[in-house]
């Protein structure tokens, strides 16, 4: 397999808080994943065992204290903080469990923010915006702020924003967590079609049990190493 049809790998990554201490915090102690493009995968563990630092290090959130991680054959490790920007609007969208929508702006302005960041026109912008809320089923929400939707809308928002500049890359940070049941499922549903009919490559930490109907592989974690021999 060439190297560039893995989209994400990480090689003995480390990360140390307060290395210097002669108690430091290892919240990762030494990983090596490689997902391949159009991959649906899950990252599972118990709270505290690292899969949050390792979502964080893959979306060039963290710099691995050692070690490396390679986002679509790029290292990160000696990126300023200006390329890891220019990487995380190009290459990745970021869903989370909290939603993180302006309250004060509509649907459609929510989406249009990180492509207008990107440089693109207001006219460009709600062009894409309608485009992707309407994919998301909200058509009929696109005035509506984050306050007169419900979880599953606001988090469909929330997709379409991380889809806004067509990064191909999706990383979710518990995107079921705040939700009930039927509307999680429905989120569920949402990222596996965009990974099967769209060719997203789809991350996702989470706790929910359902992600096994979802996902193509498990990555398990604890105390900031991979386990190994499970599916």
């Amino acid at each position: 397999m060439k190297k560039h049809d893995y989209v994400l790998e990480t090689e003995d990554a480390k990360k140390i808080y307060n290395p210097d201490l002669q108690t430091p915090t290892v919240a990762l102690g030494g990983v090596d994943i490689k997902i391949k493009r159009g991959e649906f995968v899950a990252i599972m563990g118990p709270s505290g065992s690292g899969k949050t630092t390792l979502l964080d290090l893959i979306g060039c959130l963290l710099k691995p204290t050692e070690g490396k991680v390679i986002v679509d054959g790029v290292l990160i490790n000696t990126l300023n903080d200006r390329q890891l920007t220019r990487i995380r609007g190009e290459k990745l969208g970021f869903v989370f469990q909290q939603y993180n929508l302006i309250p004060s702006s509509t649907a459609t302005e929510n989406v249009e923010l990180p492509i207008r960041i990107m440089g693109k026109s207001k006219r460009v912008a709600r062009e894409r915006a309608r485009e992707l809320l309407k994919l998301m089923g909200l058509n009929h929400r696109l005035k509506h702020k984050p306050s007169e939707l419900s979880g599953g809308e606001q988090q469909r928002v929330a997709i379409a924003r991380a889809l806004a500049n067509d990064p191909q890359i999706i990383l979710g940070d518990e995107p079921t967590g705040n939700l009930d049941t039927k509307s999680g499922r429905g989120v569920l549903n949402l990222l596996k079609d965009l990974n099967k009919k769209k060719g997203y490559t789809i991350v996702v930490v989470t706790h929910d049990p359902r992600i096994k109907d979802f996902a193509d592989r498990i990555i398990h974690i604890r105390d900031g190493l991979i386990v190994k021999g499970r599916k």
